[in-house]
């Protein structure tokens, strides 16, 4: 395996926008490498385990490039997906993310994260992955979402679940169709149902 200069790892770590330590490490990357970027200043650590480097451009997704990186099996669910597919004016100033019902929950570091459990069938329904600073990050789709606000919508708020359906329906990134059958699989049909009807 290849071993790596700081300014090798440097690069790498520019490369992938976001990296966890144990990601550069297989790699050939030491940890002392690290370490010496860190005390340079050019590698920012963001969260246990998880740095970027300090001159990196941000977008206004990057928390959720790092909340990927955090939890690699979670889906970015709720306010933060609504966020992301332009649903909602808010701003939420943690990164709600989706695990399993049963999966670990992430220790507190970096940027806030709100956890959410979904049963294994709902957390594997209607994922899409995009690519964020380099990450791939898994993100509910948009009518998945919009389903998720309905069922949490003692969390979020029932008008922020009902603003995101008539926003996701005026702007046509959904179908009925999508609607009902992720609507069927939350057993949210019939909350659903009435605003569903008022859509037609």
């Amino acid at each position: 395996m290849m071993r790596y200069t700081s300014d090798d790892a440097l690069e790498l770590v520019r490369h992938a926008g976001v990296v966890r330590s144990r990601d550069l490490e297989a790699q050939g990357v030491s940890r002392k490498h690290l370490s010496q970027l860190v005390e340079r200043g050019l590698v920012d650590r963001v969260a246990r385990g998880v740095y970027v480097a300090s001159d990196a451009e941000y977008t206004e997704s990057h928390a959720l490039a790092e909340a990927a990186k955090r939890v690699p099996k979670g889906v970015i669910c709720l306010l933060s997906a609504l966020r992301y597919h332009d649903l909602t004016t808010q701003l939420p100033w943690e990164v709600w993310i989706g695990i399993g019902s049963k999966a670990w929950a992430p220790r507190a570091s970096g940027s806030a994260l709100r956890v959410i459990r979904f049963s294994a069938s709902t957390l594997a329904l209607g994922v899409e992955h995009h690519t964020i600073e380099g990450v791939e990050v898994a993100i509910f789709d948009p009518a998945k979402t919009v389903v998720d606000c309905f069922k949490y919508r003692s969390t979020v708020g029932f008008d922020v679940a009902l603003e995101a359906l008539r926003d996701c329906w005026r702007r046509r990134l959904t179908t009925m169709d999508e609607l009902w059958r992720y609507a069927e699989a939350c057993r949210m049909a019939n909350v659903m149902r009435p605003y569903l009807e008022s859509l037609l």
